[in-house]
């Protein structure tokens, strides 16, 4: 089965959005000798299928073309959503683990995508305690993550696993280290994260309605997520009073407060 046509077939089966997922996502069309596939593929989704909402997961940083950001970013359906595989961003740190780009190439990265998309959301991945990170490399990744301000970040500490290069590089970091410097990136980006949702009170957000239920004040609420929002990344939860909402329904709300990285927000009436 195509790709339209599992996404028509979803479409049928009564899913409202639909992620598109691999581990390299960039990699598209690479073994059928055109990497612009995935840029061409998201506009003929829109137009041929009726999904609610495409999200795009894993892109390497490396590997994202300008065309491709343009695609996300102004396909109406596509989420506003980077899923960016970035991990460390000390250059040194990257060539050991085969991997390109650093510091300033992501931050250029990130910027292009709010210029573009400024209601994006960014998220990535890091590993802090790589063989040989040195505490000068572990500080060019705090430096980063403090300017980039992503939306959301995961922090996992190095572990040996089998059948991986890593396995034989030299200089281990000691596990005590790996779990101090973990604990130091988990603060600084719950603090970042806590500040990219507050930046968006007053934000117009579109909501994928996911659970219907009552806030401690008894007031009827619609749990989803905003586009900007991925699975497990954090939630959307609006005020709806008498409004007919259902599971399913996407709809347009203002944010007006927030509960840690949690958005709350208002429905969005016409004028």
């Amino acid at each position: 089965m195509g790709c339209l046509a599992e996404v028509a077939w979803l479409v049928g089966e009564g899913v409202r959005e639909v992620v598109l997922v691999s581990e390299n996502s960039t990699s598209y069309g690479k073994d059928l000798g055109d990497l612009r596939l995935l840029e061409a593929l998201l506009p003929r989704i829109a137009s041929n299928t009726t999904v609610a909402r495409v999200r795009v997961a894993y892109l390497q940083p490396a590997e994202v073309r300008p065309d491709l950001l343009r695609a996300i970013a102004t396909t109406p359906v596509v989420a506003p959503y980077y899923d960016l595989s970035f991990q460390h961003a000390s250059p040194t740190v990257l060539r050991r683990m085969r991997r390109f780009g650093g510091r300033a190439e992501f931050l250029d990265l990130v910027d292009r995508i709010r210029a573009l998309d400024p209601a994006a959301g960014i998220r990535s991945n890091v590993i802090v305690g790589f063989p040989g990170e040195t505490q000068e490399e572990f500080d060019d990744l705090l430096a980063f993550l403090e300017q980039a301000r992503l939306d959301a970040v995961g922090v996992f500490g190095y572990s040996d696993e089998d059948g991986t290069e890593a396995v034989g590089l030299p200089d281990k970091v000691d596990e005590s280290v790996i779990r101090e410097r973990v604990e130091q990136v988990t603060a600084l980006v719950d603090e970042v994260m806590a500040q990219r949702a507050e930046d968006r009170i007053g934000e117009r957000v579109v909501v994928l309605v996911e659970s219907l239920d009552f806030d401690e004040d008894e007031q009827s609420i619609a749990v989803g997520r905003a586009g900007h929002q991925g699975p497990d990344d954090a939630a959307t939860i609006v005020l709806i009073g008498e409004a007919s909402v259902q599971v399913g329904d996407l709809i347009e709300a203002v944010v007006f407060d927030v509960e840690g990285v949690d958005l709350i927000a208002r429905l969005d009436e016409p004028a």
